[in-house]
């Protein structure tokens, strides 16, 4: 195409420089019979390559203005790749911004704690902040070369955040089955008409859908439809046996006992030995619930707390405006000081409950089966059973603990001439630190 223009302008440039010079009659003659012969078939006849390039450039238009139609499982895969690396990428930079811009308010090798990870129930790998989504998601994409069911109702049931969209997908799949396993032989039931006002506006718009619909057996097909010249797209089932009629409904019940797959917070259990630093929290900007600029402001008027708490507020005032500051955290840091001086630490979320702190109190104990009681600062007692969160217990956004063994137990077990209990678990005692 490129040479097809350039023979043009070569020919536009050659008429407009006029009649040339003869030098002699006899020597012009054959040269300008050539170049008329050559302008002329220039113009009217480009060469075989230029011919060529041309069709290509035309077949590549036409390919563009060709409606898209369905393409295989292993092209969307490949499509759903690109977007998550790339949305990999937005959010890594993201993140990168949110750290440079929260190391300019603490130095890091200050803090207590790295940052905020999680565990991918997948694969077991530890993640950041913004790998989980994008690491989640090509977890359950290599789930399809194992198993495609399983898969597909992953993605379904995670991809999409809109949780009525994805019960209203679920209940119209599952009406199919329900019609197909009804009327095995009625082949209307075995269709869907893409095109479909109902599949289009509630099946289709839900990521996931078609691969579990595909997995079930389904497979698309080009069918003319009566009173229209051109064929549609439909999705169809071969006629099914009453062993693969089962099969489709224990199918569909995995489909509606789906759950999303979430990266479970990672809680870096840490021992430290005693220190007098103990109660000192320097945390990362991951903690916060607030965006960079935000954060740089909170810590710009950190300045002015010491004057606000010089006024004169009520008990109801103090306790509004702590929880309002508490909301600003996501997560926090608990320490629990142990009867040997040592410390262990975790992260939890700020809304996980009482429970979940006194199980991984006793997970890292040798002798967790034994009663014990956590103290939190100020000498209030928490209790196991009291399902409240670490918010509504004033343990946000990092906070000191006591640990006590049950004094009525341990002098059963003294009277008895029981030893005393041993404390952590020797994995947690090899790696204990030094708070800094």
């Amino acid at each position: 195409m490129k040479k097809f223009f350039e023979d043009i302008k070569k020919d536009i440039k050659f008429k407009s420089a006029g009649p040339g010079k003869k030098l002699t009659e006899d020597a012009s003659k054959p040269a300008v019979a050539a170049s008329s012969s050559s302008t002329k078939q220039s113009h009217h006849s480009p060469s075989e390559g230029a011919q060529r390039a041309g069709a290509a450039a035309l077949a590549r238009i036409e390919q563009k203005q060709r409606p898209k139609v369905h393409t295989s499982q292993d092209a969307i895969r490949n499509q759903v790749k690109r977007e998550l690396e790339a949305e990999a990428a937005a959010l890594a930079e993201k993140e990168n911004a949110v750290t440079a811009e929260g190391s300019k308010v603490k130095d890091s090798a200050c803090l207590s704690v790295s940052g905020v990870y999680f565990t991918c129930p997948l694969t077991g790998a530890t993640l950041t902040k913004s790998q989980r989504e994008v690491h989640i998601k090509e977890a359950i994409l290599m789930r399809f070369e194992e198993d495609d069911i399983e898969a597909s109702v992953m993605m379904i049931h995670t991809f999409n955040k809109d949780r009525e969209k994805v019960k209203a997908a679920v209940d119209i799949i599952s009406k199919y089955v329900d019609n197909i396993c009804k009327n095995p032989s009625e082949e209307k039931y075995r269709k869907i008409k893409v095109s479909n006002k109902v599949f289009q506006e509630k099946v289709r718009p839900v990521e996931g859908s078609r691969e579990f619909l595909q997995a079930l057996g389904f497979i698309s097909v080009m069918l003319p439809v009566e009173g229209q010249e051109e064929e549609e797209e439909f999705l169809v089932l071969p006629e099914q046996s009453d062993d693969a009629l089962e099969l489709m409904k224990e199918r569909r019940d995995r489909l509606q006992r789906g759950e999303p797959v979430r990266a479970q917070l990672d809680r870096q259990p840490q021992a430290f030995r005693s220190s007098p630093n103990a109660q000192r929290f320097e945390l990362p900007p991951e903690f916060y619930n607030l965006t960079p600029e935000e954060l740089k402001k909170e810590q710009q008027q950190r300045t002015e707390l010491v004057e606000k708490n010089a006024m004169l507020r009520t008990k109801a005032m103090r306790e509004k405006e702590e929880q309002r500051e508490r909301r600003k955290y996501n997560y926090t840091l608990l320490r629990v000081r142990l009867p040997d001086g040592n410390l262990l630490q975790a992260t939890f979320y700020a809304w996980d409950r009482l429970p979940a702190l006194f199980e991984f109190v006793r997970e890292s104990l040798v002798d967790g089966w034994q009663p014990f009681e956590l103290i939190a600062p100020g000498g209030q007692k928490l209790q196991e059973s009291e399902d409240v969160t670490l918010v509504e217990c004033n343990l946000v956004p990092a906070a000191l603990l006591t640990f006590a063994w049950d004094a009525a137990v341990q002098a059963d077990i003294a009277a008895a001439g029981g030893k005393s209990p041993t404390l952590l678990k020797p994995e947690l005692l090899e790696k204990i630190q030094t708070l800094s």
